[in-house]
Formats: C-alpha cells, structure tokens, sequence
C-alpha cells in the first residue's frame, strides 16, 4: 500500500524465475523480445526483456509489471549475452521481412534493466545489428561505474526521478533497503553530467504521494541541473502494482508541467494511452504473453493485435481460462496482464 514501507524481504543474490504461469515461459528465445510496440517516446519500439519476473532494485506503487518479488540492489547474469543479441537479431530479421518499422530496441524489462550484469556487452551487440539502442532505468544504481559505463554505449537513456525527499521517495519507489537517495541521486547527477546518449527524465505522479507543490519544485530544481533533453511528466493510466494508487488531477498536472516548465525544463506529459498498433509475431498467443509481461494491453489494443495477427479471440479466452493471463479492470477500462502481481481489481 502507499502509506507502507517494502514488506517482502530483499534478497541480495536473486535466484532464478520460480516456476509459475510467467516464469515457466523460456527466456531463452524469442520471448526475451517483444513487439515493436508503439511508444510515445521512442515510435515503434522492439522491446527487450533481459530481467526475469521480477527482480528489481525498486518496488514502485505505480509499476505496471506488479509488485517486485525478488527486491535487490546487486547486479548478477541472468540470460547468456548471446542469447540476448541472437533473439534480438532474429527478430529483427522478421520485421525488415514483413516491413515492421523498428526505430529503437529497448531494453524495457520485467524488472530493473541495470541489474543484469552483461547490460553493456548487450548494448553494444544489439547496436552491431545496426539498430539505435534505448534504456529505460530507475537510475538506482547509477552511483556504480560499471553501470555508468554501460549505459554509455546507449543511444537514448531515460532516468526515473520520482521523488527526491526521502518520505516520498520511500513511499512511491519502496527501493531495496541497501540503497540511499543520496548516492542515487549524486548518480544520477554524474551520469548526465557525462553523458554521451540522449538523456531524458521521467517522473510519475501519483496523487497524494509526490505531487504536491513542495515535492514537484524540489523535483523540478534536481532535473534542471540535469539538462535533460525533455524532463516527461507521467500518470499511472495503466493497471498499477497497489489498487490504491490514483492518477492526479488534470489540474494538478497541468500544475506540475507549469512547475517544472518555470525550472527551465523542457516538458512532455505521458498521460495518454500510445497510438499505433502491436506487432504481432508467428505465434499470437506467445507474442501476445511476451507483450503484456511488460506492458499491459487495452482490449481494444489486444483486439487490434489479434487482427494483424490473423487470429481470433479463442487465443485470449485460451489464456485466460489457463490462468497465463488476466483480465485487469482500471479507471473504467479492461487491461490484459500476467497474473499475480497486481494488487488492481481482476475481472
């Protein structure tokens, strides 16, 4: 809940995926990428899951991928670099065949993409595929040079910087208990202070949490050091890991973006669904489950998918009754997701 500190215990060496509905799926194929999906950052993303469900360095209220179960700061292997790159490769290779656009791959995981230990030598084999190459991170761990270094070889780097009081930072992100706001943010800061990608920033609101007047100015001061190329205010518009978490009102954010709009910050506001379609892969059901892993589908967004893919809607209800995936109710609208980690109303 958003008034509760992290619960589950942290486990400074995550173990393997446990066997289960999401984990029982080999990560050593073609589920380790996923899409492209539309991005509203990024155009046509091919996204890349290289953390197993869900080791992360944050528990964050919000997190559309639900609650972190494996909470760690320490970085490990997970998936062979090779198998990363060769999945990637691959489907790349189906979508030049079929004239899929791909701007970016994105490493978009399960869980905390920096966790994984091999990061950098996947960065730079995926840019060898001729492909610029995004992360998506917490930033938690940027105080470390080895991930410094890695996130380097990036094209496009986005940094989550939700809060920078300590009350909200706990409350919103429920980090591992080995990590201090301090040094995250002194990493943050020496990353974009020697940044070689694009940098941006993003920071969710969540309503009574970190959205008030004193939290955003404190906010906006910490990201106008940074000079990042556009400083994205979020909303939790997806199903989120509490039931309790409530997008803030459109007053609000319009307060927000004039807030960090004074610091000098150049705003974009991610507080809409994407547009575009889903690509869908040869195997509906396994590119739909890869998909919704990370990134919980609308219905209308799931029937559109299933269009491209030439299929019907047998393949949800087969998954569905199987318990592989979900239905998720949230403000008013039905998401397909994994089971099990959300605390967001089931149907």
């Amino acid at each position: 809940m958003l008034t509760a500190d992290v619960a589950r215990p942290e486990e400074p060496n995550c173990s393997p995926p446990l066997p289960g509905a999401a984990a029982s799926r080999s990560r050593t194929g073609p589920d380790i990428v996923f899409g492209p999906v539309p991005s509203r950052r990024l155009g046509r993303s091919l996204g890349i899951n290289n953390i197993p469900p869900k080791a992360c360095s944050y528990s964050c209220v919000y997190c559309q991928a639900g609650r972190t179960d494996r909470l760690s700061a320490e970085r490990r292997s997970f998936f062979p670099p090779g198998a990363v790159i060769a999945a990637v490769e691959a489907r790349l290779e189906v979508c030049r065949h079929a004239g899929e656009q791909v701007d970016y791959a994105s490493f978009v995981p399960d869980g905390e993409p920096t966790l994984d230990v091999a990061l950098g030598d996947e960065i730079r084999g995926v840019k060898a595929l001729q492909v610029r190459v995004a992360v998506i991170t917490n930033g938690s761990l940027l105080w470390r040079d080895d991930v410094r270094a890695d996130l380097a070889a990036a094209d496009w780097v986005s940094v989550k910087v939700d809060a920078v009081e300590m009350e909200a930072w706990r409350r919103i992100n429920r980090p591992a208990h080995s990590l201090d706001l301090g040094r995250v943010l002194d990493g943050v800061s020496l990353f974009a202070a020697n940044r070689t990608a694009i940098l941006v920033s993003e920071t969710m609101l969540v309503a009574g949490v970190n959205d008030d007047d004193r939290s955003l100015r404190a906010t906006a001061s910490f990201l106008s050091a940074l000079r990042p190329a556009t400083a994205y205010i979020s909303a939790p518009i997806r199903p989120p890991a509490e039931s309790d978490v409530r997008v803030p009102p459109a007053a609000t954010l319009d307060r927000a973006r004039r807030i960090f709009s004074d610091a000098g910050l150049r705003v974009g506001l991610l507080v809409e669904h994407e547009a575009g379609a889903f690509a869908a892969g040869e195997d509906a059901a396994s590119g739909l489950l890869a998909i919704i892993a990370v990134h919980p589908m609308r219905e209308a967004a799931v029937r559109e998918y299933l269009a491209r893919a030439n299929t019907d809607w047998s393949v949800v209800d087969r998954l569905v009754s199987t318990g592989q995936a979900v239905v998720l109710e949230h403000r008013g609208q039905l998401f397909y997701a994994l089971p099990a980690r959300h605390g967001a109303r089931s149907r």
